[in-house]
């Protein structure tokens, strides 16, 4: 037996095979597994900028919504300023709208009595002269002078 021989022969196989190999085969590995490891290189750093950008956007999301609540406090405070102003205008104008009526009324009270005292007026000369003229047809006696005014007292 050519052991010797057949070692050799074995060796350079092995020698011929690890040559083809790191000639060929293994650059294709060594590429795709660089290229894998570049491609998880990226998406870590990509998913490390997504953070830092969802940080930043977090940051101006609650930065406008101070601003937001600022500004819907301002304009609750402006739309109750305004409310108040308003209400002390309406106060007002009702004010002097009372003021009007109470005013047109005291006229129409004061027309109303110049006219309920013309006619009383009017009623008191009527009826005075319808006194006298009762007075002058009767007979000037002091009885009946006497009765006569209680019924004209009456009348009134």
């Amino acid at each position: 037996m050519y052991l010797n021989a057949t070692l050799l022969a074995q060796i350079s196989v092995f020698i011929i095979l690890a040559l083809f190999t790191m000639k060929f085969v293994w650059p294709p590995i060594v590429k795709a597994l660089d290229e894998r490891a570049a491609k998880i290189s990226e998406g870590l750093a990509e998913a490390e900028r997504g953070r830092q950008s969802m940080a930043l956007a977090a940051k101006h999301a609650a930065e406008t919504m101070r601003e937001g609540k600022e500004k819907a406090t301002e304009v609750i405070v402006q739309a109750e300023r305004r409310a108040e102003r308003i209400i002390e205008q309406a106060k007002a104008d009702a004010r002097i709208e009372a003021e009007k009526v109470v005013a047109a009324a005291k006229a129409e009270i004061e027309q109303e009595e110049a006219r309920m005292r013309e006619s009383l007026r009017e009623r008191v000369a009527d009826l005075a002269v319808a006194g006298a003229e009762k007075i002058l047809r009767r007979e000037v006696d002091a009885k009946a002078h006497a009765d006569l005014l209680a019924a004209i007292k009456l009348d009134l």
